[in-house]
């Protein structure tokens, strides 16, 4: 599957499961970078089908719904949507 690192600060592992098309998940991914923190994506939607396939297995664990963008935190938190307050606080423990 085709992940894509952004360099920054260390501040656990976040991950992103987003769409190239979905503003709100470029609102988030703009936070990140803004806020200068370490983070990896996936945009679903330019996946190859099989990989595709695989990345929504692992998107339903954390959010059933398969919505974006979803947020990973340290593998134990999760944010679905565009909410900064939660995301810094998610960051910052």
């Amino acid at each position: 599957m085709e992940k894509v690192h952004v360099p920054g600060t260390d501040r656990g592992k976040i991950f992103l499961y987003t769409l190239s098309t979905c503003g709100w998940c470029r609102k988030t991914k703009a936070w990140l970078n803004d806020a200068g923190l370490e983070y990896t994506y996936v945009d679903v939607d330019l996946l190859p089908p099989e990989e595709k396939t695989r990345a929504l297995e692992e998107l339903k664990r954390w959010n059933p719904r398969c919505s974006y963008p979803t947020v990973v935190v340290n593998g134990s938190e999760c944010l679905v949507g565009f909410d900064p307050d939660r995301l810094q606080e998610m960051v910052s423990k």
